[in-house]
């Protein structure tokens, strides 16, 4: 059979495996070729001649870096594989490290039980991811570390990106930016598991600033802190610690304790632009923080907010809304009131239950919201109608009952405070005329009759060791025989000497003392012109013992102590008053002369429209400080005004400005008060002179001596009741 045409022949079988062994022949060492090919492509070809043996030192040198650079790599890895894993083995869980505060926190509760104050650091109590709001979870996401849940506890991009911000605006590579995870923080915020010991003689200050030191020997170990923290805790978990120790400003610490600072609840109920303004603080916590600059703090959640939006964690819409409502404080952080009462019932108490105090505590005090805005109110007013433009002149008020129970304290002009010197504690300024009603009260005491009557003329007392003394009047005018009543209802200085000279000085500065005025007292005839020192609380309180009859007061804060996780009161205080001073009859008529004041004497500006009133005006010499204090039935005010170097004050005395701020004070402290008469008696028996150089027979009868009372009785008497509740005695 022929072959079709044009058709190759096929394969034959023996033929293609002949072909085979043919070829294999020819090529005996095929295997070592495609060896060969191979090592060709693994090592490149060496250049030859001269650029080779210039090339040669450098290849080698190449390799021997990569060498040890991947082994000491891996060595290096080793290492910080075992420091990770051994960190992470010594980490306490993560309820443990909730709350790392050294000192406790102190909340104040007004008269009514409302909260106004808090001091310390604040601890609302363990939040977690479940149980806060979620937006607040998603704000310091969006704000502090946005990659969060997927990096393994350090952020290289974030790191790099931060080295180079640092480094374009011209700081260090570590200055500024951080490039910190929230692991990274979290870490600092425990400090890396070494807490602050009280013992160690450095203050918590020193303490966080060393924690927060930036060095690349800490910044090592922050970074192996963190990855361990990554492997012994999840991600949650590390946000719990976090959201609870951060400091938010105003003493709180963590998210729980910030939100019932500035917005009064709690951190599971709070909306968008309240956690966006929590958040916000976490940049600058006392720079941003809202009872400071509110406008400041809702500029900075503005910014928040546009992050939790760009990221997904709200709409749009919510967005808008939280732009076009911003978080605002609640009405009592608003307010900040009783800044300087706080202070001061922090420092009169004892410091292992107020200022060292590692507890939470909770303060009842006798303090009065409407009755601290009344005299913010009425001090502003006056300073605004009355006070030339950039004057520095400063101002000092306090309001009690007639018990010594404080309702209210202005300690200066500046009223939003915390921490600043309180003109109304801590300032020993001369009383001048103010002081001149114990005096009075010494005298009635022994008998006189506020229609006695005392020579106002010329008069010159010999001191030993300082020559002749002369007192003149304010007005530098006589007036011959005046009763006890004119001469203290005009405050004349000649009749107080002589008066106090009649009585003795000795029972001046006694019944001064005893109405608590702990100061040093004048040892010389100007005693009974107010030449001692003394404060605008001791003052006040010892007017208040004029109007309850005549006896002493001491200033009290404080009606109960307990610890916020115990009902059980600690300590308590029921009233400020103590024994009796003078009779009530001599407090009735010293009542009556100061009424006078009022009503046609030095304090006439002080007169109310609606009850009648009783005070006493003061003036130094040269002007320098100026006094108003007095008392309605139900209060005792005290205004001091002047100037903190001393500088004299330029046409003012007790009866202008002082009255005047006392007199918008009490109407504003006495409204929807019903009326009431003073407490006084007028006098009925005729006038007769005073004796000159000695008291009348009848009132040679030393008055009864009252112990003098001493700073420390207090906080004594309250450590011993502690310690006895504590004791069980």
């Amino acid at each position: 059979m022929s072959k079709p045409p044009g058709r190759k022949p096929g394969l034959i079988a023996e033929k293609r495996y002949a072909a085979a062994k043919t070829a294999k022949a020819r090529a005996p060492n095929s295997g070592s070729t495609t060896r060969r090919r191979k090592a060709a492509r693994r090592k490149p070809a060496r250049p030859r001649g001269f650029l080779g043996l210039i090339a040669l030192p450098f290849a080698w040198a190449l390799r021997l870096i990569w060498r040890l650079t991947w082994r000491a790599t891996a060595v290096v890895l080793l290492l910080v594989g075992i420091a990770v894993a051994y960190v992470a083995s010594t980490l306490p869980p993560a309820t443990a490290l909730m709350d790392g505060r050294a000192r406790g926190s102190v909340t104040m509760l007004d008269r009514n039980g409302d909260v106004f104050a808090w001091r310390g650091q604040q601890f609302g109590g363990a939040i977690t991811t479940e149980t806060v709001s979620p937006y607040v979870k998603n704000a310091i996401v969006a704000t502090e570390d946005r990659r969060f849940y997927s990096h393994f506890g350090l952020d290289p991009r974030g790191i790099a990106s931060a080295i180079r911000i640092n480094l374009s605006e011209g700081r260090g590579p570590l200055s500024g930016n951080g490039g910190s995870t929230i692991t990274q923080q979290t870490a600092k915020l425990i400090c890396m598991g070494t807490p602050y010991d009280p013992t160690s003689g450095q203050s918590e200050r020193e303490y966080e600033e060393e924690c927060r030191r930036t060095t690349l020997w800490r910044k090592a170990k922050e970074a192996i802190y963190a990855l361990a923290m990554e492997l012994r805790y999840s991600k949650d978990e590390i946000l719990d610690i976090y959201m609870n120790r951060v400091f938010l400003g105003s003493g709180a610490r963590g998210f729980e304790a910030a939100s019932q600072r500035y917005f009064g609840k709690s951190a599971a109920q709070v909306n968008p632009a309240e956690a966006a303004m929590m958040a916000g603080l976490l940049v600058a916590p006392t720079r941003y923080a809202p009872t400071n600059d509110l406008e400041r703090s809702q500029n900075r959640a503005g910014v928040v907010i546009g992050l939790m939006a760009q990221q997904g964690y709200i709409t749009q819409a919510q967005a808008d809304a939280a732009l076009a409502r911003p978080a605002v404080l609640s009405d009592a952080a608003e307010a900040q009131a009783g800044g300087y009462f706080a202070d001061w019932v922090m420092e009169s108490g004892p410091d292992f239950l107020t200022r060292d105090t590692t507890e939470d505590v909770i303060i009842k005090t006798t303090f009065d919201d409407r009755i601290q805005k009344a005299a913010e109110t009425a001090l502003k007013s006056v300073f605004d109608d009355r006070l030339k433009e950039g004057s520095e002149a400063e101002a000092a008020i306090v309001v009690m009952s007639a018990d010594g129970a404080v309702r209210a304290m202005v300690g200066g002009r500046r009223t939003k405070v915390t921490g600043a010197f309180n003109r109304a504690t801590h300032a020993n300024r001369q009383t001048g005329s103010a002081f001149k009603p114990f005096v009075y009260a010494a005298a009635l005491d022994m008998g006189y009759s506020p229609n006695d009557l005392i020579d106002d003329s010329p008069l010159t007392i010999d001191i030993p060791g300082s020559g002749p003394w002369s007192p003149k009047n304010y007005d530098n005018k006589y007036r011959g025989r005046v009763t006890l009543t004119e001469a203290l209802q005009n405050s004349l200085n000649i009749p107080a000497v002589r008066l106090s000279e009649a009585v003795g000085r000795e029972a001046v500065r006694q019944v001064a003392s005893d109405f608590g005025i702990e100061s040093d007292l004048a040892a010389g005839p100007a005693l009974a012109l107010g030449a001692s020192g003394s404060s605008l609380l001791e003052m006040t309180g010892a007017y208040a013992g004029i109007l309850n009859g005549g006896r002493s007061v001491t200033p009290y804060g404080l009606t109960e102590l307990r610890l916020m996780t115990d009902d059980k009161v600690l300590m308590g205080q029921e009233g400020g008053m103590g024994e009796r001073v003078v009779s009530e009859k001599a407090a009735r008529y010293l009542t009556y002369m100061m009424s006078k004041v009022v009503e046609s004497g030095t304090g006439k500006r002080a007169q109310l429209a609606d009850r009648p009133a009783a005070g006493k005006t003061g003036t130094t010499q040269a002007a320098r400080d100026a006094w108003f204090i007095g008392f309605t039935a139900d209060y005792v005010a005290g205004v001091w005004m002047g100037f903190d170097d001393n500088t004299p004050l330029k046409g003012v005395t007790g009866g202008g400005l002082p009255a005047a701020i006392w007199r918008e004070t009490m109407a504003r402290v006495n409204e929807g008060i019903p009326a009431s008469p003073l407490p006084m008696q007028e006098p009925e028996a005729a006038a007769r002179p005073v004796a000159q150089d000695s008291a009348p027979e009848q009132q040679q009868q030393p008055r009864q001596q009252q112990q003098p009372r001493r700073k420390g009785d207090v906080a004594e008497r309250i450590i011993l009741e502690v310690l006895g509740k504590i004791l069980g005695n």
